[in-house]
């Protein structure tokens, strides 16, 4: 497998299990309003990065306030830009830079390899964090390990 069909695998892995986070906190007694602003935060700071890639000025801020119903509209968005920006995408221009300036104004270069992991490992550790508010206010939290996903054929 190249590096860029594995980073597919991972993105794709990525936008499951942001789906999977969000139908969990749409179905349970109450979304934790912490749970809510990391979710729209996943989907605010991919945006970001998305249009960094694409060297954009980004239409969504950082942290956004989405609610659960905006979160979803935005999900299936940021699904189909993803999948746009990776069709015309190919594995030589990983590991070129991408200059952009951070929400404090510092000016940075990452390889695209770098931005594409650092998306994945953001959403994952925010995933986290909302599974535990989930858990705290008694309801069951979202199973996205991507071991699961893969054993149940949810990702390529």
């Amino acid at each position: 497998m190249s590096d860029l069909d594995h980073l597919r695998r991972l993105l794709h892995y990525d936008q499951w299990a942001n789906a999977e986070t969000l139908r969990n906190l749409r179905e349970g007694s109450g979304a934790p309003p912490s749970a809510v602003r990391w979710m729209a935060h996943i989907i605010g700071a991919e945006f970001v990065w998305l249009a960094r890639l694409r060297e954009e000025a980004p239409s969504v801020p950082v942290w956004p306030d989405f609610d659960l119903d905006a979160c979803a509209a935005r999900l299936e968005e940021l699904e189909s830009a993803w999948a746009h920006w990776l069709e015309a995408f190919d594995a030589e221009s990983l590991g070129e830079g991408v200059g952009y300036r951070n929400t404090k104004g510092e000016f940075w270069t990452n390889t695209v390899d770098d931005v594409l992991t650092h998306v994945i490992l953001h959403s994952a550790y925010h995933r986290g964090q909302i599974a535990s508010a989930v858990r705290a206010g008694g309801e069951k939290p979202a199973y996205t390990d991507f071991i699961h996903a893969v054993r149940q054929g949810l990702v390529g």
